[in-house]
C-alpha cells in the first residue's frame, strides 16, 4: 500500500511538474518556423530580423526539402509555423492536424511547370506514356501532373512517374536519368535551357484546378500568440507591398534579390524572372472570395479528392474551412 502511494505521489509530482514546464513553454518567446525554398518576397524580412525586433520572439528558421516534411514536423510539434503547397496543406488537414491555413504566400500561377528533356520526344501531356517523369509526390506539381494527364485522357499507371525532392530532380536531370519534370524554382530555372515547357501550374488551374502555397500554423500556439501572428501577416504583406511596388529595382544586384537567393539557395540571376511568375495576393484579396474567403478550402476539397484517390489519404473532410481562418488577416488590416 505504501509503495502504490508513493506511486501515486511520485505521478501527481511528475504530472505537476509538466504542466509547469508546458506552461513555461507556451510563455517562452519562441517559435520554429518551417520554411522552403519559393521564391518570395517574405525572405527580405527573415534576412532584415525585423519581425525578430518587432516581436521579440527568438525564430528558429528551418529550410525544408518539400511540404510533406514540413507538416510531419508540424506534426511532431518541432514546428509550430510552416510554408507548404495546397496538397501537404489538405493532406495535413485530412489526417486531423490541428492547423490553420491563415496566409496565401503565392498563387503559383506559372511558377512551376511540366518540362519536357530535349530530345525526349515529349511535345504534349500525351506523349508521356512509357517514359519516366519526376516530381515531388503530394506535393502541387504532383496534383497538377496528375490532373493535367486526367484532363489530356493519359492513363497515369501508363507513365513512369517517380516521387523525387526538387535537388535530387536537379542532379536526375544533369546524369539524364528522366525524361521529364514537374517542377518549381530554383530547379526550374536551371532545367528550361535543356527542355521544353509542356504545361504550367497557370494553364492546368485555368481549367478549374488553382493551386497555391501557404502558410500554416499549429491552431493552439496561434491563439496563444496571437500578436505574434498578427506581427507576421503585417510584415508578410508589407513584404509583398514593397516587391510589387519596386519590381524594377529587385535586380540581380540588389539586397532583395540577394537576400531571396540565399535563404533559398537560389542562383541570383534567376530569381527576377522567376519571382516575375508568381502572383501574390494583397490582405484584401486573402479575404476575398478567391482565397481565405472560400477559394482556398475549394481548392483543398478538390485536392483531397486527388490524394485519396492517390492512396495518400484514407477520408476527404466534409469541410476543408474548418481549417482556413482569415482572423489574423482581419487583426492586422485593423490595427
Amino acid at each position: 500500500m505504501g509503495t502504490v502511494s508513493k506511486l501515486l505521489r511520485s505521478a501527481t509530482l511528475l504530472g505537476a511538474a509538466l504542466a509547469v514546464s508546458g506552461t513555461a513553454l507556451a510563455q517562452k518567446k519562441e517559435v520554429t518556423f518551417a520554411h522552403q525554398d519559393m521564391l518570395v518576397p517574405f525572405r527580405t524580412v527573415m534576412e532584415s530580423g525585423e519581425l525578430e525586433k518587432t516581436t521579440g520572439y527568438k525564430i528558429n528558421w528551418r529550410m525544408f526539402g518539400g511540404g510533406g516534411d514540413v507538416i510531419k514536423a508540424m506534426a511532431s510539434g518541432d514546428v509550430q509555423i510552416g510554408e507548404a503547397g495546397s496538397s501537404p496543406v489538405t493532406a495535413a488537414a485530412s489526417q486531423g492536424q490541428d492547423i490553420k491555413l491563415f496566409w496565401i504566400i503565392d498563387d503559383i500561377a506559372d511558377a512551376e511547370a511540366l518540362i519536357a528533356r530535349a530530345g525526349s520526344g515529349i511535345n504534349s501531356m500525351k506523349d508521356l506514356k512509357g517514359k519516366k517523369v519526376a516530381t515531388p509526390f503530394v506535393s502541387t506539381a504532383h496534383y497538377q501532373l496528375m490532373v493535367g494527364m486526367k484532363l489530356e485522357g493519359v492513363d497515369p499507371k501508363t507513365v513512369n512517374v517517380l516521387n523525387m525532392r526538387p535537388p535530387e530532380i536537379a542532379a536526375a536531370w544533369e546524369r539524364g536519368d528522366i525524361d521529364a519534370t514537374f517542377i518549381w524554382d530554383p530547379v526550374l530555372s536551371k532545367i528550361k535551357g535543356n527542355g521544353k515547357v509542356i504545361a504550367s501550374s497557370g494553364s492546368i488551374g485555368a481549367k478549374g484546378f488553382p493551386t497555391f502555397d501557404g502558410l500554416v500554423v499549429n491552431a493552439k500556439w496561434a491563439a496563444e500568440n496571437e500578436a505574434f501572428m498578427v506581427a507576421l501577416v503585417k510584415a508578410l504583406a508589407k513584404a509583398d507591398a514593397d516587391y510589387k511596388a519596386n519590381k524594377a529595382k529587385w535586380t540581380v544586384d540588389s539586397p532583395q534579390v540577394k537576400a531571396v537567393a540565399k535563404w533559398t539557395k537560389a542562383d541570383a540571376k534567376d530569381v527576377p524572372a522567376a519571382m516575375a511568375l508568381y502572383k501574390f495576393p494583397t490582405m484584401e484579396e486573402q479575404m476575398g472570395k478567391a482565397w481565405l474567403g472560400g477559394g482556398a478550402a475549394k481548392a483543398m476539397t478538390d485536392t483531397a479528392a486527388f490524394l485519396k484517390e492517390q492512396g495518400r489519404i484514407q477520408e476527404v473532410k466534409p469541410n476543408y474551412a474548418a481549417f482556413v481562418t482569415d482572423a489574423y488577416v482581419k487583426k492586422a488590416m485593423a490595427k
